[in-house]
């Protein structure tokens, strides 16, 4: 018989992992904590629980990610096989009923055969495949074991993350390329500049926006000098961010010379170059009021944000250094990692890490090559961004239009961008699949 895997967790990505390898014939072991002991998140016993949002985001196909979630099903997922079964009406969005979405993917991991579920907290890795879905709450015992095996500088214990935009949606009539100090014109940032008419209304806009509520395990967490939210820093006065990540001191424009009164800079986050970073813009503000009061900045009145900043309480490893491209640890041969641990951001992608986590160990035990996903597909392009050692400092990462490759022609409405790259994702992923066909011909039933 087939050496049995481990799984620990049973949320969306260990539900996902241990499925997959069970559905191609592979015994799972599934050791999942509760109800023996839960984190501060969990208020059910079941698995896959739907703790922040009953809505697992967009399901337009073309969308990012209605692009992820038509692959996901395309490959057999449980979880969105359960999502569709337990939908309800959400306009565009796919929105289940949570209680029946995550008792009917309790019973059918319960259910079937080859898949034994311990109800008992793992606090050291066990000998033999591994996959750890722990989830961004991943208790002290693991947690610190993970620290030990990666080192303690990969391993982040609090996500803040400022907004990620398109480069080519920055207004570069208004914006200009500088590095500080430098007396050349160009440069690696993009830099807008603002009067002190400008700051001042942004400023105001900041003091007044409306913050996301955090968690009560969250509340108990201080901020860090080096993660401070935008708008926390800001409520120290109004000169504040003049002198912090606003500072305009070696930014004079290029070409004019002159001094601006503040100047947001942003920086390049990813290889090509598509995606810019908002340097110091770690916030906590809501969605909405970010896309609102952000656009104040010149030259950003029109940008498209790919990814909104965030701030809360999440484990996760600087997977360029920690992670190979199928999410094993490096240096461990029979350790994977799946979930938002690996460094994903959503429920969605976190079921993707634990399908590719899965099929990659599916793979090996049955003496087959490694899947290679394409990187036009979304799960191509979430890996290729986990394992993308150009980033300065890596952060969690949603699927979105920023990660996929660059289109050869510039399409400027983004409904039709969106169209024209999931046609090459879906195409890639068809073509891919004909080709290791063994992904869903070995599926059971």
């Amino acid at each position: 018989m087939m050496e049995k895997t481990t799984v620990i967790g049973a949320g969306l990505a260990g539900s996902e992992a241990a499925w997959q390898l069970a559905q191609r014939g592979i015994p799972v072991k599934l050791m999942e904590m509760r109800p023996e002991s839960r984190s501060p998140a969990h208020h059910t016993d079941f698995f896959a629980e739907l703790v922040c949002s009953n809505s697992l985001g967009g399901d337009t196909e073309t969308t990012p990610g209605g692009i992820l979630k038509r692959e996901l099903r395309k490959l057999g997922s449980l979880i969105m096989d359960c999502a569709d079964g337990a939908s309800v009406p959400a306009g565009k969005a796919l929105a289940v009923d949570r209680d029946r979405f995550a008792c009917t993917v309790t019973e059918r991991i319960k259910d079937h055969p080859l898949i034994e579920v311990v109800a008992e907290e793992v606090k050291a890795i066990p000998d033999g495949p591994v996959i750890m879905a722990t989830g961004p709450l991943t208790a002290e015992p693991l947690a610190l074991e993970l620290a030990k095996i990666t080192g303690q500088s990969s391993l982040f214990f609090y996500d803040a993350a400022a907004p990620l935009v398109l480069t080519d949606t920055i207004d570069m009539s208004i914006a200009y390329r500088k590095d500080r100090y430098s007396e050349e014109e160009g440069g690696d940032y993009i830099n807008c500049p603002m009067t002190e008419e400008q700051y001042i209304a942004f400023y105001e806009a900041l003091m007044s926006a409306e913050r996301a509520p955090r968690h009560d395990f969250e509340r108990k967490i201080p901020y860090f000098e080096s993660c401070m939210p935008v708008e926390a820093l800001a409520e120290r006065g109004l000169h504040t961010l003049r002198f912090g990540p606003l500072k305009p001191v070696g930014l004079e424009h290029p070409v004019t010379d002159k001094r601006f009164f503040a100047v947001v800079q942003l920086r390049q986050d990813n290889s090509e170059g598509t995606v810019y970073n908002m340097v110091g813009f770690q916030t906590n503000l809501r969605w909405g009021e970010q896309e609102r009061v952000f656009r104040l900045i010149p030259g950003l009145e029109k940008v498209e944000f790919v990814r909104k900043g965030v701030m809360h309480r999440n484990i996760y490893v600087n997977a360029p250094e920690v992670l190979d491209r199928s999410l094993k640890v490096k240096g461990r041969e029979n350790l994977r990692l799946a979930g938002q641990i690996t460094g994903v951001e959503g429920y969605v992608e976190s079921v993707a890490m634990g399908l590719v986590a899965s099929l990659a160990f599916a793979a090996e035990l049955s003496g087959r090559p490694l899947p290679k996903w394409p990187r036009e597909t979304a799960l191509g392009s979430l890996l290729y961004r986990l394992g993308d050692d150009t980033v300065k400092k890596f952060q969690p990462t949603n699927v979105n239009l920023g990660i996929f490759p660059k289109l050869n022609v510039k399409i400027k409405e983004k409904p039709e961008r969106c169209r024209a790259v999931s046609e090459i994702a879906d195409k890639a992923m068809e073509a891919y699949l004909l080709e290791d066909h063994w992904i869903v011909s070995d599926l059971t039933g």
